[in-house]
């Protein structure tokens, strides 16, 4: 462990430790188990270890991009970090968010360990999400962009908080949101993804960033689409550019 942390490396397999030297697999085992004790290492899955350096002792665990790049390759697993984990990376992070928020292609069981916290949400277009290799403490992962992470927040409002957070972290995201590279990703998703987009957009008061999407869906057939889907609409007239039923009142912390 000590040779690890040297050259700026804080995770390991079992596998590895038994190819290593010559200990039995009883005797590594047992070894295993008492750095675990001592809180020299931690075990989000099985066979696969991180080092807790002196720092985070007293957490029980490094924060979760030490590791989750390590991880995902052990899994064998395609992934990025999105929602409000990415949002907060590109200093959308009005409220922390207490979870770290990471989207797969095949369904992951929750990780939780001492604090660290890391829900896996799944989707089929991971293949053509728009992604940047971000640095981190230990090596780099994977993140997905802010016009990436946009789109997200919309797809899945309640991993995001529900509408309002959704509203409220767009608000602060769209500094860092291009109209370009929205307009280019709109094709990826449904179109209904993108009305909901552009009009919390423009509720936020951020409706330049979306012209350009606007002018892209008057050439296309769009149908009404209620802005919470599954929600009841007592009106189901849309009056605006987006043809979006507003079924939920959203009220963003500005």
């Amino acid at each position: 462990m000590d040779e690890l942390q040297a050259v700026g490396r804080y995770t390991f397999t079992r596998a590895e430790v038994e190819a290593a030297g010559d200990r039995s697999g009883i005797s590594v085992q047992a070894a295993l188990r008492r750095l675990k004790k001592r809180g020299r290492i931690i075990r989000p899955r099985r066979g696969f270890y991180v080092v807790v350096p002196v720092e985070y002792r007293s957490a029980g665990c490094p924060p979760a991009n030490w590791f989750i790049d390590d991880l995902m390759r052990f899994l064998e697993q395609r992934y990025y970090v999105g929602l409000l984990s990415s949002a907060a990376i590109h200093g959308a992070a009005h409220q922390q968010p207490m979870t770290f928020q990471v989207l797969t292609d095949r369904p992951i069981r929750l990780v939780q360990v001492a604090r660290v916290r890391i829900e896996f949400h799944v989707s089929r277009r991971l293949d053509r999400s728009s992604v940047i290799d971000v640095q981190t403490e230990t090596g780099s992962m994977r993140v997905a962009t802010a016009e990436q992470t946009a789109y997200d927040l919309v797809r899945y409002p309640g991993a995001a908080g529900h509408l309002s957070n959704v509203a409220t972290v767009l608000s602060e995201l769209a500094e860092k949101l291009n109209p370009e590279a929205l307009l280019k990703l709109a094709p990826l998703f449904k179109l209904s993804d993108m009305q909901r987009l552009g009009y919390l957009l423009d509720l936020v008061n951020q409706g330049a960033l979306a012209d350009l999407l606007a002018i892209w869906l008057n050439k296309r057939r769009s149908r009404p689409v209620l802005l919470r889907a599954g929600a009841e609409a007592k009106d189901k007239k849309a009056n605006n550019r987006w043809r979006v039923v507003p079924n939920e009142v959203v009220e963003a912390d500005l």
